[in-house]
């Protein structure tokens, strides 16, 4: 047992930081414990033993629920949430495969926290005293995925023999090897596909990595935030993430990474929408997202990151409904890619939206082909709806013909828009250009924005109608600056947040990414990219990113405030609800936003 634990612990942060003589006190104290697949480890309410470590193996943690929070692999620890407390265990933990773990007991725990700051801040940073699931998932929502990836991961050639990636991974005392030809990945093995694929179906040790590989892994750019790793292993069962900028491995992410956060309740919300059997146990699901969205909101979360919290939800539950469309309808007899747009494309899903969504699929179908998509649509948009996700007022969803159409269609709808700019092109072009690729084969989608970016911003006269067209949502501003509410109907004395609040910044900063034709669809990455661009001035860019800000997080502090109050959300925030301080504020942002728009329609696209 001591051996196991000097061998172990050395190289596991936070005990690499830890003196020798304290690592050999420790090996003294611990229990290793073998256990086998599917027993369990503790149950909620149980008097914990102790902290635990996955030495080998794989852990499943539950909530109190019953919901799976994390698949913990060798390196992780868990447990530390009931020994911060009183001692009890507030999860419940169980082997999936045969597994090792070493077993801390709970003063050695509580003294290693008392006598060294870094064993301490491990945990009592990564793991906070708190029932409330949002605030746990505050940490992991703040880091870009950047500063959670291992940097320069151990990589090896599709042509490396088994045995010697064995023999590599052993010596780096790593779980996974990205595979790589001329820096591009093309492949992850991992050690379950050793023992897996290699060693249980007897393979010769000089067979190929290449042969047992994962081929074309999901992967992430540096960009993303720790909640898009979390959701995608929780969805997909991945203990490995590797991260790329463009086509080039630049690190990776493991369980072991994600181990100093607690999984926050999004994943639960994603583990559970992944294995729904059908639309009406995605809606049970989704029901539950208002709730959360106080939850989120009340733990200080910022407005974009609980929206692209919430707007995960929605990409796993279309995901989820087109493989159920694809086992109601039988195999796709074509390739196709399912695409969302509006607030659900930029990732800007509040408590209030809708659907809006299309097809875009391989041309040279034939009439069978094409008629196979009419219902499979059909069916995605049904169980989008019943999950809270109404139809679109405008009929902009794969259901209506005219978005439910080949590639070459498509490519023939966006140069007609930008060749004749209508008001209607204007409007159909501005819904667009936020499209983002959902389910299916993103492939077909690429080619066509890169396209579309570089034509549209060579037209001139095109861009010039956008921008005439970005300027058509005012700020509520009157004579003298004032606020100006609605005067008359049902929503009196308000201002609408979404149409005269947030949507003229989204479309400042549609019109800013076609300008340096930018690819990236999320509003608040156009005004950064924007400013990283020089498209807009340091100054003015900060200005308009601040009044955003300012906005949209008063749109949601205003949705989860009804919510709390039984209410249905909606955009519609009376300013006399506000303190003076709050309605200033607001008015200061809306006049840096009526500023942008001026600055725009001038040529400027700058501020002082």
């Amino acid at each position: 047992m001591t051996d196991t634990a000097l061998q172990f612990l050395p190289n596991l942060h936070p005990y690499d930081v830890l003196p020798k003589a304290t690592l050999g006190a420790i090996a003294k104290r611990v229990k290793v414990i073998d256990i086998a697949k599917g027993a369990t480890v503790y149950d909620v309410g149980d008097t914990l033993q102790g902290l635990y470590i996955v030495v080998s193996g794989s852990v499943c943690v539950r909530d109190d629920a019953g919901h799976e929070i994390s698949h913990l692999q060798s390196e992780n620890s868990f447990g530390e949430r009931g020994l911060l407390r009183n001692g009890v265990a507030v999860t419940s933990a169980c082997a999936e495969e045969d597994s090792q773990l070493i077993c801390i007991p709970p003063d050695v725990f509580h003294k290693l926290r008392a006598e060294h700051d870094p064993y301490r801040r491990f945990f009592d940073r990564t793991r906070a005293d708190t029932t409330n699931d949002a605030a746990l998932a505050f940490d992991l929502t703040s880091v870009r995925v950047e500063t959670l990836m291992a940097p320069d991961p151990m990589t090896c050639a599709p042509s490396m023999t088994i045995r010697d990636a064995a023999k590599l991974m052993r010596d780096q005392r790593i779980s996974c090897l990205c595979v790589t030809e001329e820096d591009a990945l093309v492949g992850i093995l991992t050690l379950r596909d050793l023992s897996g694929k290699a060693l249980a179906e007897g393979l010769d040790y000089s067979t190929p990595v290449a042969e047992i590989m994962t081929s074309a892994p999901r992967t992430l750019p540096p960009s993303a935030i720790g909640s898009d790793v979390l959701h995608m292993m929780m969805e997909h069962r991945l203990g490995h993430l590797p991260i790329v900028s463009g086509q080039t491995l630049v690190g990776i992410v493991t369980q072991t990474d994600l181990t100093r956060f607690q999984a926050s309740s999004t994943a639960g919300f994603v583990a559970e929408a992944a294995e729904a059997q059908t639309a009406e146990g995605l809606a049970e699901v989704t029901k539950r997202i208002p709730n959360l969205l106080v939850q989120l909101v009340a733990a200080g979360n910022r407005h974009d990151v609980v929206t692209r919290m919430i707007t995960d939800i929605a990409d796993v539950v279309t995901r989820r409904l087109l493989t159920l469309a694809e086992e109601k309808f039988g195999p796709p007899p074509a390739r196709y890619v399912w695409l969302a747009c509006g607030s659900q494309g930029r990732q800007e899903q509040t408590g209030v939206s809708d659907q809006d969504n299309c097809l875009i699929l391989e041309d040279e179908l034939s009439e069978a082909a094409l008629a196979y998509f009419e219902p499979f649509a059909q069916f995605v948009s049904d169980g989008l709806n019943a999950c809270g996700y109404v139809y679109c007022p405008g009929d902009m969803m794969a259901t209506n013909p005219r978005w439910r159409q080949p590639l070459s269609v498509w490519r023939d709808y966006f140069q007609h828009w930008i060749k004749s700019p209508s008001k209607e092109a204007q409007m159909l072009a501005s819904v667009m250009f936020d499209l983002r690729p959902i389910g299916g084969d993103a492939s077909l989608f690429e080619g066509l924005q890169t396209q579309t970016l570089e034509a549209a911003a060579a037209n001139s006269i095109f861009t010039a109608h956008m921008a005439s067209n970005a300027l058509t949502h005012a700020t509520p501003l009157g004579l003298l600056k004032g606020l100006a509410t609605i005067r008359s109907g049902e929503h009196r004395n308000t201002i609408d947040m979404k149409l005269n609040g947030v949507v003229p910044v989204v479309d400042l900063g549609r019109m800013y990414a076609l300008q340096g034709k930018l690819d990236v669809v999320n509003t608040r990455a156009r005004l950064e990219g924007a400013i990283a661009a020089k498209a807009v001035s340091q100054s003015g860019g900060q200005d308009l990113l601040d009044a955003y800000d300012l906005v949209a997080q008063s749109r949601l502090d205003h949705q989860a405030a009804q919510i709390k109050h039984g209410k249905a959300p909606d955009n519609f925030l009376p300013p006399a609800e506000l303190s003076a301080f709050e309605r200033s504020h607001l008015r200061d942002a809306f006049v840096v936003i009526k500023t942008m728009q001026s600055a725009l329609m001038q040529g400027r696209g700058m501020l002082g």
